[in-house]
């Protein structure tokens, strides 16, 4: 049994590839090329790409996943279902690809240097520890094992920050709670990554961001005018961070999310960049440049937990507390797990307490069930389950699950 599809980039409202479709595509991509050896600066490096190769392979790119499903007919025998996806592209629109691809901090040139247009051919590429990340997540979800592949894989240490989104409209999740997760990871997980001048603070390099667990570079004491500011960061470093180690996939999503640290007094603006200002006058809350300087507030030291949080003296506030406990469920293991869960904030330390442990893919797989489930009811609510495709694409993705679960 085969089914053969093309796939076509979903975009978003504001022209964004739908990052699911995205990453897909960048993983099908690394997996189809030779990932060879080549001379950079008179040396070696491996698990490397040309341009024209990635250029030539996105032109005619084909991804088989095969799944072993009980005949709907006659469910005491087996059959093997292969889903074969095609993506298909110009010349000038795998190049423009590949430049996402760079944007999207999922590849780097090996050369050092910093391309600000993918080139047709001759610079040599290399995956980035995000990239590495992203490529492992697939294989893990497809059950893909390929031995060019393999010691890419195993360098896959990054502790990536997993950002949720609408299945629909592919907007980040950004309730508070959750916005204050991921600041809690950009300000550093062993507490801020402080530097010893600050033009060390302020220098352009992220290598020291590929375990995803170091925070965004900053500087301890900055003078600003006649006083001295603590925790400082340039606006440039905290998108470089944000598109480094979360696994968004437009630069302008960074952007967005620092805006709503500025707007929740998370993080609060001390030197202005007042050639971006005249530039960009609309830009009122945040400027992702290297002169303009931010500092953590109290507050946001505070959900970093450098400061302890000041204990509460209202009567009103402890008695509503009272009242809030009074009306949660029963406190049992289900139901803590449910309200994990439901809660997209809870999820991400959940997510990152489970990769700790070795068993985040328990999660994926509990993640997916849902999402299974929920399409399955809306083909029945639309009264389609009698057709026999919508049969077998419900069989195939369920024993795909089954037998990869991510």
């Amino acid at each position: 049994m085969h089914q053969t599809s093309s796939k076509i980039l979903r975009m978003t409202d504001d022209d964004r590839p739908f990052t699911k479709d995205f990453k897909d595509l960048f993983a099908t991509l690394v997996t189809s090329l030779p990932l060879t050896a080549h001379r950079v600066r008179f040396q070696k490096v491996e698990e490397t790409f040309l341009s024209e190769e990635a250029i030539t392979n996105l032109g005619s790119l084909k991804f088989s996943q095969s799944n072993r499903i009980p005949d709907p007919n006659n469910p005491s025998r087996w059959v093997v279902t292969t889903t074969t996806t095609t993506f298909s592209m110009a010349k000038e629109m795998a190049r423009q690809v590949c430049q996402r691809f760079v944007d999207a901090r999922f590849i780097e040139s090996a050369e050092g240097k910093t391309y600000s247009s993918f080139p047709t051919k001759g610079a040599v590429w290399q995956l980035t520890p995000k990239g590495i990340q992203i490529l492992k997540r697939f294989c893990d979800r497809n059950g893909i094992e390929a031995r060019h592949i393999e010691p890419l894989l195993r360098r896959a240490q990054m502790q990536i920050v997993v950002l949720e989104r609408d299945l629909e409209t592919d907007k980040l999740m950004q309730d508070k709670t959750t916005l204050e997760v991921v600041f809690r990871r950009l300000c550093g997980v062993e507490g801020p990554n402080l530097k010893t001048t600050t033009t060390q603070s302020d220098s352009d390099s992220v290598s020291e961001y590929a375990s995803g667990l170091v925070g965004v570079k900053m500087a301890r004491d900055r003078r600003v005018y006649d006083k001295i500011v603590p925790y400082t960061f340039t606006g440039k470093a905290a998108s470089d961070w944000l598109l480094d180690c979360c696994t968004m996939v437009d630069r302008r999503e960074a952007y967005e999310l620092c805006e709503l640290f500025v707007k929740w007094q998370l993080m609060v603006p001390v030197i202005e960049d007042r050639n971006f200002t005249r530039q960009y006058p609309a830009a009122t809350h945040f400027q992702p440049t290297k002169y303009a300087i931010y500092a953590v507030t109290e507050k946001g030291q505070r959900v970093c937990g450098w400061l302890a949080r000041p204990p509460s003296t209202s009567s009103d506030e402890s008695s509503e507390a009272n009242r809030d406990r009074k009306r949660l469920p029963k406190d049992t293991n289900m139901n803590r797990f449910t309200m994990i869960v439901s809660d997209s904030a809870l999820r991400m330390l959940f997510r990152e307490h489970l990769r700790a442990s070795l068993c985040e893919e328990n999660l994926n797989f509990w993640l997916d069930v849902r999402e299974f489930l929920k399409q399955y009811r809306a083909q029945e609510k639309l009264g389609r389950l009698h057709k026999p495709e919508v049969v077998k694409e419900c069989l195939a993705t369920s024993y795909g699950m089954f037998r990869h679960p991510a």
